[in-house]
């Protein structure tokens, strides 16, 4: 076993907890979690919500109360946390709870049905430790490491002990020079594009991508506000040219899926270079086909064109594409960071050519 693993599978703790089991939110997170205590037969007592979002409904059977309710009728329970959290004003909310209750935030996977349980662990314990060895400096490995151990116990501690703000990224681990020429892979509204413009307000080429239709039409509103050029195209990215299903949601959850009923182009990393020239930096968060991408971008990494990629839409990114990544690339630097996120999204892969 991985000498740094330091925590037992939330699951099997669930099932040994004697306490009340309630549920802290509602919606699609909520859902993912009771049904993961139905197959680990795991009693859920109940269901609350912020105060704000309680109005005497109900959700999944159980009537949503709030926090005060619910204390009113358990002195001691356990809290599943149901959704994601990044405004430092929740976040903080979120953890002075956990002082006076036990809190935990499953990890239930974006996409895909594969939980980090002690037997997934045990099945790619040597692929974890390949990608901890090939990691570039220190804080890496400790986010790794804190990986591990938060999706194995839920435990938000070990994402809070590991977080780097966000401002490191283009100071330190990708610094700007003018005249960038940036891919945005999965887009959405223009986010991340204004960050990078930001930190890099002189850009050479830009060029994003977003498949999602409404979103697409926010992007296109941005681009127009824009004095510095930016191509937007309404395109998904694969690892090579076609077409396929997308589920659109409207959403930062729109994804490539073989149930979606919008059909869209996708587009490779290395077919969008020769179109519109080669790129020395790309951001990738495309909810789930992160290793579709790399697989599409061989020539352009061969470039060594520097990389910021999303690495916890499936459960096991934060070492399967780092290891992806060193094989297609060798001589690229990889490290991992987190930042401010619960449960571990936000956790990303970074990477430079050591050429």
């Amino acid at each position: 076993m991985l000498d740094f693993i330091r925590e037992e599978s939330i699951w099997n703790l669930l099932k040994k907890e004697q306490r009340p089991i309630v549920l802290y939110g509602m919606g699609d997170g909520a859902q993912k979690i009771l049904n993961q205590c139905a197959r680990f037969q795991i009693p859920v007592a109940g269901i609350f919500a912020s105060d704000e979002f309680v109005r005497g409904q109900s959700f999944a059977g159980y009537p949503v109360r709030t926090l005060a309710q619910t204390e009113e009728i358990w002195d001691d329970f356990v809290i599943l946390l149901c959704f994601a959290a990044f405004l430092p004003e929740l976040m903080e909310k979120i953890i002075s709870l956990s002082r006076r209750h036990t809190l935990y935030a499953p990890d239930v996977p974006v996409f895909g049905g594969e939980l980090f349980t002690e037997d997934y662990l045990a099945a790619h314990e040597d692929e974890i430790r390949q990608a901890h060895a090939l990691l570039a400096d220190e804080q890496s490995r400790r986010v790794l490491e804190a990986t591990v151990n938060f999706k194995l116990s839920g435990k938000i501690s070990w994402l809070t002990g590991c977080e780097t703000p966000r401002e490191e990224v283009y100071t330190r681990l990708l610094p700007l020079c003018e005249g960038e020429r940036y891919l945005d892979l999965g887009a959405y509204d223009g986010d991340t594009v204004a960050e990078f413009l930001h930190f890099c307000p002189n850009p050479g080429q830009m060029v994003a991508l977003e498949p999602d239709p409404k979103n697409f039409r926010k992007l296109s509103q941005y681009a127009d506000t824009l004095s510095a050029p930016l191509v937007s195209l309404q395109a998904g990215i694969w690892q090579q040219d076609g077409t396929l299903s997308f589920d659109g949601r409207a959403g930062r959850n729109s994804a490539l899926s073989p149930s979606g009923r919008l059909q869209v182009p996708v587009r490779s990393v290395d077919s969008l270079a020769a179109e519109y020239g080669s790129f020395t930096l790309i951001k990738m968060d495309v909810e789930g086909v992160e290793r579709e991408a790399l697989l599409g971008a061989r020539e352009t990494l061969a470039a060594g064109a520097r990389l910021a990629v999303s690495a916890y839409h499936r459960t096991g990114d934060f070492f399967t594409l780092p290891l992806l990544l060193h094989d297609l690339a060798p001589d690229y630097q990889i490290r991992l960071r987190h930042h401010p996120y619960i449960p571990a999204w936000e956790t990303n892969l970074y990477a430079t050519s050591g050429r």
